[in-house]
């Protein structure tokens, strides 16, 4: 029997949404900072946090974090976990990660211990929370440095801090200098009580 074509349009319009509502995934979403700087010989906790449309528990999260050196070498395992923590055994992350992360509080941050100029690179954070497994990772560029460079917003605060601190010295040396002038004719006037009593005797 033939349809006419005005009739199949809205058919195909309603599957399409259909089909497209039944193909919809749940993405899990991952927040860490773009860059990171850190003193050579220092810790540095490498913030990663998350949020799930699914229910979370200390079962069901896997975590894993991984190292992407600067010249482009093969990545390497930094730390994992899964019901429980599993840091590396080998390489040159051995002995220098602890878990700094609370799960139920969407937090699976890491501390990296005594770092050095070799733990340079990008660190990526992938978080898992079955059926929610979809979504982009968490990357943050690490630096280490001898010394921790100043921002512009830390040179700004720095600036404003001063001022205040100058404007602050002068209202103090202000307020002193008014104190001891009045301590001063308080003790004039109890030495020399007549000559100020005559002062303030009006004229008529």
């Amino acid at each position: 029997m033939f349809c006419p074509t005005y009739r199949i349009w809205p058919v195909l319009l309603l599957g399409g949404f259909v089909v497209t509502g039944v193909r919809h995934v749940s993405g899990i979403e991952i927040y860490t900072p773009t860059e990171m700087e850190a003193v050579n010989g220092t810790d540095v906790k490498l913030k990663c946090t998350f949020s799930s449309t699914e229910t979370v528990s200390l079962k069901s999260v896997t975590v894993s974090w991984i190292f992407r050196p600067i010249n482009s070498g093969s990545d390497e395992s930094v730390f994992y976990y899964q019901e429980t923590t599993y840091p590396p055994q080998q390489g040159r992350f051995k002995g220098h990660v602890v878990w700094s992360g609370d799960i139920m509080r969407r937090d699976v941050s890491i501390t990296l211990q005594e770092v050095s100029p070799t733990f340079n690179g990008t660190y990526i954070c992938q978080v898992r929370n079955p059926p929610d497994v979809h979504g982009s990772n968490g990357e943050i560029v690490l630096r280490v440095v001898n010394k921790v460079s100043l921002s512009e917003i830390s040179i700004l605060a720095a600036a404003v801090g001063s001022a205040c601190g100058v404007i602050l010295i002068l209202l103090c040396i202000f307020m002193a200098v008014k104190f001891y002038r009045r301590k001063h004719m308080d003790n004039d006037i109890e030495l020399h009580p007549q000559e100020h009593k005559g002062k303030d005797k009006s004229v008529w």
